[in-house]
């Protein structure tokens, strides 16, 4: 869903004084931003191969402790693991929320909440407080 347009402004808004206040906070968060999914993929897959190669590994090694193919739950762990990392990489971008500072108040960078249904009741509220 886009923002609207008082939401895109004040977006604007905040990410100038941001290069205002700390130019090299602002830059170091721009530049990771984009590099954190990616760099993370990659990651995940390389991790997924390694399991892989290891599970097969065992089973074809014969690597047994008690009967059980060790080496092969080793590797089926690893590549859950990976797909894990891969699930939880997301955008890579930091989730920031503006807070209201009230009347005549500067706006706020914020965490955003952290549930579901914390920010669908923040919205909600929030269309009840702006008309």
């Amino acid at each position: 869903m886009p923002l609207s347009e008082h939401e895109q402004r004040m977006l604007d808004q905040i990410e100038n004084a941001l290069y205002a206040d700390d130019p090299k906070f602002a830059s170091t968060v721009q530049k990771t931003a984009g590099l954190g999914s990616g760099r993370r993929r990659l990651q995940a897959i390389a991790l997924f191969l390694v399991g892989l190669a290891l599970l097969v590994g065992g089973i074809v090694a014969g690597v047994t402790i008690s009967g059980f193919p060790i080496l092969s739950l080793i590797g089926f762990l690893v590549m859950f693991g990976a797909g894990l990392l891969a699930l939880r990489g997301g955008s890579g971008k930091p989730s920031l929320t503006v807070v209201d500072g009230g009347k005549g108040g500067k706006a706020k960078v914020a965490p955003s909440p952290r549930s579901f249904a914390e920010r669908m009741e923040e919205r909600y509220n929030r269309r009840f407080t702006e008309e």
